[in-house]
């Protein structure tokens, strides 16, 4: 299967994983956890994104290693960096709760674990090529 196709389909699964667990956040939990849930999801959804590109940047089309090894390695670190910061700042100034904020950054786990189900069960079914 070829990686962007996955890639699309985790997005919009990221997407619409975010939009129910805020919808029963909404509905469920209060307004303060609502906007964790929502601003980590942003937040994590964000951060896969980047990722994604600095990978799909790092390797050329026939998946030699463009850029070197410490590179890679440093971007990755570097985004940790900023995204603990945000997330540091965020909590810190008491701008989201931080059970919603939580709950808000298991989007992509999320998507990956409803990604990997989905393809086990075409495989299990024989819907995979």
């Amino acid at each position: 299967m070829d990686w962007q196709i996955i890639y699309e389909d985790l997005k919009t699964k990221s997407w619409i994983v975010l939009l129910i667990l805020a919808s029963a956040s909404y509905f469920i939990l209060s307004p303060a956890r609502t906007l964790g849930t929502i601003t980590g999801g942003l937040l994590i959804i964000a951060n896969f994104q980047v990722f994604q590109h600095t990978i799909r940047k790092a390797f050329t089309s026939d998946a030699r290693l463009k850029s070197g090894k410490i590179a890679i390695i440093a971007k990755y670190y570097l985004r940790l960096f900023f995204l603990g910061i945000i997330i540091y700042v965020l909590m810190g100034k008491g701008w989201v709760d931080p059970v919603g904020l939580a709950i808000g950054l298991s989007t992509v786990v999320i998507s990956i674990s409803i990604l990997g189900v989905s393809l086990a069960m075409k495989v299990l079914t024989g819907g995979a090529s």
